[in-house]
């Protein structure tokens, strides 16, 4: 863990934030630990910076299963199952029924923590809205443009083959074919935690369906079992394939027509990327809550229209984006501040995401209850089924099986960014990137489009 700069924890060095994190754990289990934001934000951002670079350091975990996001996850879930944090539990009335790890004074951490994420969903709704607003502004206007005509039908056949191959095998299996479909496949296409099973868990509650809490507890073994499957298949794939009709070497396009490198984001964009200035921070937070708060007009506008079938502000809020990004509508330097309000968020914020993500949804009994090698059998099925319907429909637009397979398939099955990475490696395509985030990125988006017309036709049959 050496390096010349020395190993460094949240960009700090280890020392100094060895001695912070001492500060803050003794603070909270005495019981002083600020209550609201403040004490709730140093807490998981310390213990989230430990449980991130444990899950990014143990090998297995790190290569097929997530790394640092799962480890938080489970990890905090973990601490609270086994009532190894401050909790002071009541019952309706307000009379404490069990309390835990009250080592001085009384302090209920879980509490404060629950009533920072819920019953609202207020840090969540800021965190997406930075994410879909910077996400899809920082993209590559070109590979947007370009690629949709043959990318997107690729995408699409990835979902209708996964969706049926669960639906169809969870009905023989007797596990429930609606259920499968909306809380495995639905989850694991996604793409990951902050821009899927989270929206989702959200989209899931709005509608009525079931809590956010009792979504992300079935939702989540999911998402981790489909990242770790795709891993593993992406290495495994370009080597079952290996004739020159279905394998391209890296190259997605039989005809040659699309260069990745055009798509690449030029030097000049780059350079003003990374010229990051306080008064875009600002930029980016108010276009990106004024993008949200589009999307809520729109959802209001829909359900007085059209009041049987809902859809969740996320999915006008994406759609916007998109349509400002593609038409050019949005100065350039707005973009760069959206994108760099994004960035800061994201890697600042995530772990703090997770962890209360982990603690306020993630329930480790309902997680247990929930697993099954009937579930296990519904991940692999989804997965495989995305990989062969993006090969399929990817072969009949002109691109290579094997490419179109991992990127438009399994990148959608994994975790987001850093589950494109570990496909990619795995399959020797890194070269792919720039098609992989459309997956990960405009695909997930499509998937809380698709989440909230079928949780509103079908949410009643679960």
């Amino acid at each position: 863990m050496n390096t010349k700069e020395g190993f460094k924890l949240f960009n700090l060095p280890l020392p100094m934030f060895a001695f912070i994190t001492v500060i803050v754990l003794i603070a909270t289990y005495i019981g002083v630990l600020p209550e609201g934001m403040t004490g709730c934000f140093i807490f998981m951002i310390c213990v989230g910076a430990i449980l991130d670079m444990i899950g990014n350091k143990t090998p297995i975990i790190k290569d097929f299963f997530g790394g640092g996001a799962i480890v938080i996850l489970f990890g905090v879930a973990l601490l609270h199952y086994f009532h190894l944090l401050p909790e002071i539990v009541k019952d309706a009335d307000g009379v404490v029924t069990a309390s835990y790890m009250q080592l001085w004074k009384e302090f209920d951490l879980v509490g404060n923590i629950n009533t920072f994420f819920k019953p609202t969903g207020a840090f969540l709704d800021w965190y997406i809205a930075a994410l879909i607003t910077g996400s899809i502004m920082g993209m590559n206007r070109t590979l947007l443009v370009k690629a949709a005509s043959r990318y997107f039908p690729a995408i699409f056949g990835a979902l209708i083959l996964s969706f049926a191959l669960c639906f169809g095998i969870a009905g023989i299996m007797g596990y429930g074919s609606i259920k499968a479909m909306l809380l495995i496949a639905l989850p694991i296409m996604g793409g990951g935690m902050g821009a899927g099973a989270s929206p989702l868990s959200k989209i899931f509650d709005a509608a009525g369906t079931m809590t956010a809490a009792e979504a992300l507890s079935i939702m989540t073994p999911a998402v981790a079992i489909g990242n770790a499957i795709s891993i593993v298949l992406g290495g495994l794939f370009v080597k079952v394939f290996k004739s020159k009709t279905w394998n391209g070497n890296g190259q997605l396009m039989q005809a040659g027509t699309v260069d990745p490198k055009e798509l690449e984001i030029s030097p000049e964009m780059q350079a003003k990327r990374d010229h990051i200035s306080l008064a875009n921070l600002g930029i980016g937070l108010l276009i990106s809550g004024a993008f949200f708060a589009w999307g809520y007009i729109c959802s209001g506008i829909w359900t007085q229209l059209v009041p049987k079938i809902t859809v969740h502000a996320y999915a006008f809020m994406i759609i916007t984006v998109a349509i400002f990004k593609i038409g050019n509508f949005m100065p350039e330097w707005a973009e760069v501040a959206c994108y760099q309000w994004f960035q800061f968020i994201m890697k600042n914020l995530t772990n703090v995401l997770l962890m209360g993500i982990g603690l306020c949804y993630l329930d480790i009994g309902q997680v247990v209850e929930s697993f099954s090698i009937t579930y296990l059998v519904l991940c692999g099925v989804t997965v495989v089924g995305a990989f062969f319907g993006a090969a399929i429909v990817g072969k009949l637009v002109g691109f290579y099986p094997v490419e179109a397979g991992i990127t438009a398939g399994l990148c959608m099955a994994n975790m987001g960014g850093t589950g494109d990475v570990a496909v990619l490696s795995a399959a020797n395509r890194m070269e792919l990137m720039p098609f992989a985030q459309i997956s990960s990125r405009l695909g997930g988006a499509i998937i809380l489009l698709i989440g909230s017309l079928l949780l509103s036709t079908l949410g009643g049959m679960l």
